[in-house]
């Protein structure tokens, strides 16, 4: 075969990202916190576009206009006068209530003298009138009710601009609650700047960092001064605050109930026996019997572990669910979109127009092209998104009508081919669509990625199990076990194949960690130990009563 050098002509097909495609790819994974933002942002950059309420609304015909209050309507009517006319028709009605004299003729008139006044009131002035008129005048108007927004010390508003929320009390977070209460512990500015900055170190649940070597040398202070204000930070509400690690906050929080003996400080220093529920070396350690280590025990678990949690931190925001999913009256399911979370915005093209004419840079038409194409863009990006999703979630339910039906039992596996399959899309695209989005349901709000379950052989061959609703089957065997008869994995994946379902023990085990139960081992001293504490306490008032009343000689002991 010769090697030459020749020209030719190819026709092939490539996907090209453009700018506007790979935004489109971006627009469609973003959930709807972050596509508001987005939204805002172009909203601010691109002049051509617009909300889509920010156009001025025509009245609705029936409707009295907005620019002019009831109030003012109330004066035209005392007026006589309906929006601008002469209220000739009024005193052809013959009305009364329209016959009022002005304001200023009761100041015209003459009353007369004081014998003329008082025959007309057929009484005296001195009944009429109190001798202190403007004391009384006072005190009725300091007890009357205030009749206005502005009177309350809120500013000058109208009843549009009324908003409850301004009076709702901001919540007090645990910084300004330490923050006082340091104001008052200390008088030393040096003292101060020291506990101002290890407040600044608590975190929510109200602990400091393990290691606080380095804190004297930022601030130029000495190891001493810091583990001073340290100690007393430490005696701040609420109790067990500025601690270091649990054992630390624990021991505060009884030192302040007077309950932090030898025994109770040996058990607080072995926390870690205490959650093997090593009982036999904590009673030799403790040196106390065992009725008094269970109530010590007792004692440990009424503290609170994370004190700092009373007091407000930065809120979670709540799940907006991007699809509703109701019954329909055919017994089938409704689907249709959150229209709260879509973004209304439009394209202006009358300005556009008019811009158009007036401009006479090259550069300034380049600029108002590049944002009329961004602005269409935009707008259509928006609408085939909603319309991605929607196919998307109606397809989700149809797979998934059992969930809907009979509860997570009845979830069946599913995966993106399926979805893509059934609406002609990729898998890419439906991997983003259900990114970040969430559908309420009559069970629950739940994200589209939950709906997507890998799938567990049936063990006579039938049908798959969904690995969520396998995991729900073990967690119902798992309640409603005995304190005598715990299911170990072996026994679950036993039971789990009488049912149909073949899944092998480490499966088992896996789903039981995902789902944050322990083992059988430690299940049964859980169990047995709530099992003793019931039969231990006392059954009758009496019993209760002298239990109270019993001395705790072996705790006396151990203090000695």
């Amino acid at each position: 075969m010769a090697l030459t050098q020749r020209l030719e002509f190819r026709q092939t097909q490539s996907l090209v990202m453009t700018p506007q495609l790979m935004q489109a790819i971006k627009l469609l994974q973003l959930s709807n916190l972050d596509l508001s933002t987005f939204v805002e942002d172009e909203l601010e950059r691109n002049p051509l576009l617009e909300r889509a309420s920010d156009g001025p609304e025509a009245p609705v015909a029936g409707e009295p206009s907005p620019e002019r209050s009831d109030y003012e309507r109330a004066d035209d009517y005392a007026s006589g006068s309906d929006g601008g006319g002469d209220g000739s028709d009024f005193a052809e009605r013959g009305d009364s209530r329209f016959d009022a004299p002005a304001p200023e003729d009761w100041i015209n008139n003459d009353l007369g003298s004081r014998s003329e006044i008082e025959q007309t009131f057929d009484t005296g002035l001195d009944n009429v009138f109190s001798e202190e008129p403007s004391e009384t005048a006072a005190r009725n108007a300091q007890d009357a009710a205030p009749t206005a927004y502005t009177e309350w010390g809120g500013g000058a508003s109208n009843d549009d601009d009324y908003n409850l929320e301004a009076f709702v009390a901001a919540e007090v977070t645990l910084g300004d609650h330490l923050a006082e209460q340091l104001a008052v512990a200390f008088t030393s500015q040096a003292q101060r700047m020291i506990g101002q900055y290890l407040i600044d170190l608590v975190d929510e649940a109200g602990y400091l960092p393990a290691d606080l070597g380095d804190v004297g040398d930022k601030l130029g202070a000495s190891s001493d001064d810091v583990a001073l204000v340290l100690t007393t930070l430490q005696t701040f509400d609420p109790p067990g605050v500025c601690a270091r690690n649990l054992s630390e906050c624990l021991a505060i929080q009884l030192r302040e109930q007077d309950r932090y003996d030898p025994a109770m400080q040996a058990l607080i220093e072995n926390l870690d026996l205490l959650a093997k529920r090593d009982v036999v070396s904590l009673r030799k350690l403790c040196g106390v019997d065992d009725e008094d280590l269970t109530d010590m025990i007792g004692e440990i678990r009424r503290l609170d572990p994370k004190p700092g949690l009373k007091f407000g931190v930065s809120r979670a925001q709540t799940v907006v669910p991007d699809v509703y999913v109701r019954p329909g009256p055919d017994g089938g399911w409704h689907v249709e979109l959150n229209s709260d979370t879509l973004p209304r915005v439009l394209v202006n093209q009358t300005y556009y127009s008019e811009l158009s004419k007036t401009i006479r840079k090259d550069g300034d038409k380049s600029y108002f092209s590049d944002c009329m194409q961004n602005a269409t863009w935009l707008v259509r990006a928006l609408d085939q998104r909603a319309r991605t999703i929607l196919k998307v979630s109606t397809e989700i339910v149809r797979q998934q009508d059992g969930f809907f039906t009979q509860g997570v039992a009845h979830l069946r596996p599913l995966n993106l081919k399926a979805v893509a399959d059934a609406i002609q899309m990729h898998e890419s695209t439906v991997s983003r669509v259900t990114a970040n989005k969430y559908m309420a349901t009559n069970r629950g709000i739940f994200e589209l990625k939950y709906f997507f379950t890998a799938s567990i052989a049936s063990a006579d061959g039938g049908e798959a199990h969904s690995a969520e609703a396998v995991r729900h089957h073990i967690k119902q065997l798992i309640d409603g076990e005995s304190p005598s008869a715990i299911l170990s994995d072996d026994t679950i994946v036993e039971r789990l194949r009488e049912t149909g379902i073949d899944i092998a023990r480490r499966t088992v085990a896996k789903y039981r960690e995902a789902m944050r139960i322990p083992s059988s081992v430690q299940r049964r001293r859980d169990k047995q130990s709530m099992l003793g504490n019931a039969l231990k306490a006392p059954s009758t008032p009496s019993e209760r009563t002298s239990s109270e009343k019993s001395p705790d000689r072996s705790r006396d002991t151990a203090s000695a």
